[in-house]
């Protein structure tokens, strides 16, 4: 499924609101996400789109609660009670820190996430075929990739010893995902150099580092707040010794 039919399958979410209860008075939407209201400009523009092409309005028949933690997912918790206290219909969980933040706040109201990374190795359903719960939603398993792209640069850069690896130790994917990016490095016979971020300070030094070890490669592991930050993270890595990145993979050349 492409994004952008994800994203007018969210805005549909609130059909389980019949038609006949549009014209009640206005029902809340919340709106949950780790990261800032100007990383996805366009996506929420398609959001909104999806609920006015299923007849719900902001301003007129919903109203839509907009949260943000703005790259603190410690904030993700106080944010969902937040929702919650507003009395909201359904909660939009917009990546898997935020779906687990709003899982962990209620068991009754319905919540549709939408993720990167597996659902039911982060605990957010029970299985794909049955969920159970009150979540559902949709997965592009993209943090499934990190084998595939080392793959990817192996045929792209044989003689690269070591690849550094970035993730985000505050997002609960890191944990699943890097013993399998380490499993794939290994079978190539190249060496893993881990790096961590989750502030702006972090990604300075993270770079720092991968210059230090002399790592020939970045694979960026999917997570929203490198998300957020792509277009600095395409930039520090041009300005770095003959480096460049092409989507979630950095290749850093040097000398």
């Amino acid at each position: 499924m492409r994004r952008r039919e994800f994203i007018t399958l969210l805005g549909g979410a609130a059909a389980w609101l019949s038609p006949a209860r549009a014209q009640e008075p206005r029902r809340v939407i919340g709106f949950l996400s780790s990261t800032s209201s100007d990383a996805f400009p366009e996506m929420l523009a398609a959001f909104v789109q999806g609920l006015k092409d299923t007849g719900f309005i902001e301003g007129n028949n919903i109203n839509i609660e907009w949260r943000w933690a703005e790259g603190q997912y410690n904030r993700l918790p106080s944010l969902a009670g937040e929702l919650i206290s507003r009395g909201v219909a359904v909660i939009v969980a917009w990546d898997a820190p935020a779906a687990l933040a709003a899982k962990a706040a209620t068991k009754t109201i319905p919540i549709v996430f939408g993720t990167g990374a597996d659902p039911v190795k982060t605990g957010l359903v029970d299985s794909f075929s049955r969920p159970g719960g009150n979540l559902t939603g949709v997965t592009f398993l993209v943090s499934m990739l990190g084998p595939k792209r080392l793959e990817l640069l192996s045929e792209l850069l044989p003689s690269t010893s070591t690849i550094a690896l970035l993730i985000n130790p505050n997002n609960p994917n890191a944990a699943a995902d890097v013993p399998e990016t380490e499993a794939a490095i290994n079978a190539l016979g190249r060496h893993l150099e881990v790096l961590t971020a989750s502030t702006e300070g972090d990604l300075e030094t993270a770079f720092t580092t991968m210059v230090r070890r002399q790592a020939g490669a970045l694979v960026v592991m999917a997570d929203p707040f490198f998300f957020a930050r792509r277009e600095r993270l395409v930039v520090s890595t041009r300005f770095r010794p003959s480096c460049r990145i092409v989507r979630h993979v950095a290749d850093c050349r040097y000398g």
